[in-house]
């Protein structure tokens, strides 16, 4: 047995799981701090299973002669000390626990989604991103990683000598802030529907739906489109003004919120990552996106410094999950 391959790391599951989508790959590594490997990679729709359990008996099974006895599993959510999770988006019970029982594994451990993918974004290659606005290359210092998808997720990376250590946030359930009069009155017309409106009632994928329906409150027409996808497609198409309205006003408070936890984190660059954001790069870049994020009145000339970048990389949830656990002190060769 050579000695590359006595340092090899077990191959072990990694798995990002959102309210729309799980994706789960084997990973393995080499044991000198080598980069994640994907060994196999499966993508399931959360609504065709009844638990996630189910997805990883199917993973599992189609894994053949690969055991596993450690899976990592990165969701959105908020985990509690009794190893559950507080969460708005996934359409079923999250139980680390009964997941290692059912599946005979040695450990289970559950992560931030963000964090994972915070873990990822410095892997990242100039072909993998796409560039908004800022500086090519962010000074040294944190970095926010942020995503709209079923929910909006936020994390921030520390440097800490040679790895960073990663804040969880769950800033998608803090209060959304507007800067229009446009905004305003579709976030009066919200909380005639509820008495907290977060961020992510308006930047997520259901967030886009809400602001078209609001918005065509506001004009007196009827919605035509009841699915995030319907409205992306037709304001991309060009044929639907309130549809590309709606995704205009989703661009500029995404440009705002930014900004303002870019302030907030004190931040030096920021990656958006994942959701529907690789759908719509092309219609962002040219949106009010960055006159938003810059709107921060004797802050412009700071957030100027700042590197605002999109990704786009469908895998990089699973490759944070595996990063955290490689770089843990959970792993086994």
């Amino acid at each position: 047995m050579t000695a590359s391959i006595q340092s090899r790391i077990a191959p072990f599951i990694a798995a990002d799981v959102g309210g729309t989508h799980v994706r789960i790959s084997l990973v393995t590594a080499d044991g000198d701090g080598g980069a994640p490997q994907v060994l196999a990679y499966s993508k399931f729709r959360c609504s065709d299973y009844a638990s996630l359990g189910d997805i990883l008996a199917e993973f599992i099974a189609s894994l053949g002669r690969h055991p596993v006895s450690v899976a990592v599993i990165a969701s959105a959510g908020y985990p509690l000390a009794d190893g559950t999770v507080i969460t708005n988006n996934l359409p079923w019970p999250l139980s680390p626990r009964e997941l290692r029982e059912r599946f005979g594994l040695d450990a289970v451990h559950l992560i931030n989604d963000f964090e994972a993918v915070a873990n990822a974004v410095n892997q990242l290659g100039s072909s993998e991103v796409l560039q908004l606005c800022g500086p090519a290359q962010a000074a040294p210092g944190p970095l926010l990683v942020l995503g709209p998808g079923t929910g909006l997720g936020a994390a921030v990376w520390i440097p800490t000598g040679r790895r960073g250590v990663v804040l969880a946030t769950e800033a998608g359930q803090a209060a959304l802030a507007v800067g229009t009069e446009l905004e305003m009155q579709l976030l009066q017309h919200m909380l005639g529907q509820r008495s907290h409106v977060p961020i992510e009632h308006a930047l997520s994928g259901p967030g886009l739906l809400n602001l078209y329906q609001a918005l065509c409150a506001l004009r007196g027409a009827a919605p035509v489109h009841a699915r995030p996808g319907e409205i992306t497609a037709a304001a991309l198409g060009g044929g639907d003004p309130l549809a590309r309205e709606a995704l205009e006003v989703f661009c500029g408070l995404l440009g705002s919120t930014v900004g303002d936890m870019a302030l907030l984190y004190g931040v030096h660059g920021v990656y958006l990552a994942g959701g529907i954001l690789p759908q719509i790069g092309r219609f962002l870049a040219g949106s009010r996106f960055r006159d938003r994020f810059l709107n921060k009145g004797s802050m412009r000339e700071a957030l100027e410094r700042v590197s605002v970048k999109l990704v786009e990389h469908g895998q990089l949830g699973v490759i944070g999950a595996a990063s955290w656990y490689l770089g843990s002190e959970f792993v086994e060769q």
